[in-house]
C-alpha cells in the first residue's frame, strides 16, 4: 500500500539505502568481512564473543521487538491514519532487521533475549492504557526518542568518514529541500574489525542505519503534526 505524506520522506531514504546495499557489501568485503580467510587470526579467536558484542545484540534485539510490538499496538489504538501507517512500517522494517540480527547471533552462538526489558515493558503497558489522540502523542514521542537512541548506537559501529559523507548528502533530502539525484550514493561502510563477530555486527549496523535514520526523520515530522493537532483541537 502506498504511503503518503510524511512517510514519503522515510521511504525515499530507504529506497536509496536499498540501492546502496550492493555497494556497501563491496566495501565490507574489501575490509575482509564475509571472507574469513582475510582475517589474520585463528578461527577460535575470530568467533570469540566480547561483552560489547553480546550487550549490543541484547540491546538491539529488544529494541526491534519493542518497535514491532508497539507498531502493532498503533494499528489497534491510533485514530490517525498516518500514525497507523507509521506503525505498520515499524512492524515490517524492524521484523526484517530483527531476523537478520538473530541470524548473526545464531551463527556465533550469541544469547538472544526473548522478552522486553523493564523499560520497554513499562512503555508498552503505559501505551496499552491509551487510545486515539492521547495514544498518538505518547507513541510518537517515544518513537522519536527511541530511534534517536538506536541511531546513535549504530553509529558507533559505522566508519566515521563514510557516515559523515552520508549525513551531508542526505540532510537536505530528509528535510525536503531537494531531491537527491546521483548515479551512485555515498556508501555507509561498517567500522573495520579483525574480529569476525564484531565485523558481522558492524555490517548489520551499516545496513540498518539508513532505515533507522529514515524512521527517525519521519517520526519527528509526525510527532510535530500530532502535537499541533492536539493543541488546536
Amino acid at each position: 500500500m502506498r504511503r503518503m505524506g510524511f512517510l514519503s520522506i522515510a521511504l525515499a531514504i530507504v529506497v536509496v539505502a536499498a540501492c546502496d546495499k550492493s555497494n556497501r557489501r563491496d566495501v565490507a568485503d574489501a575490509h575482509g568481512a564475509g571472507n574469513p580467510a582475510a582475517v589474520g587470526t585463528s578461527g577460535a579467536d575470530r568467533n570469540k564473543v566480547s561483552r560489547g558484542d553480546q550487550d549490543f545484540v541484547q540491546e538491539l534485539t529488544i529494541a526491534n521487538m519493542a518497535e514491532v510490538e508497539l507498531g502493532r499496538m498503533a494499528g489497534e489504538r491510533s485514530a490517525n491514519a498516518e500514525v497507523k501507517k507509521f506503525g505498520q512500517m515499524m512492524v515490517d522494517d524492524h521484523t526484517a532487521a530483527g531476523e537478520k540480527l538473530k541470524g548473526i547471533a545464531s551463527q556465533y552462538h550469541l544469547t538472544v533475549p526473548t522478552a522486553l526489558d523493564d523499560k520497554h515493558r513499562d512503555l508498552r503497558d503505559k501505551l496499552a492504557k491509551l487510545n486515539g489522540v492521547e495514544f498518538d502523542r505518547e507513541y510518537m514521542d517515544a518513537m522519536v526518542g527511541g530511534h534517536e537512541h538506536v541511531a546513535g548506537t549504530l553509529e558507533s559501529r559505522i566508519d566515521k568518514e563514510t557516515l559523515g559523507k552520508w549525513k551531508t548528502e542526505t540532510a537536505d533530502a530528509a528535510t525536503g529541500k531537494k531531491v537527491v539525484e546521483r548515479a551512485k550514493a555515498t556508501t555507509v561502510a561498517p567500522e573495520k574489525s579483525d574480529d569476525a563477530v564484531t565485523m558481522s555486527l558492524n555490517e548489520w549496523s551499516a545496513e540498518a542505519y539508513p532505515v533507522v535514520q529514515a524512521h527517525f526523520e519521519a517520526a519527528k515530522v509526525l510527532d510535530g503534526a500530532v502535537k499541533n493537532r492536539r493543541s488546536t483541537n
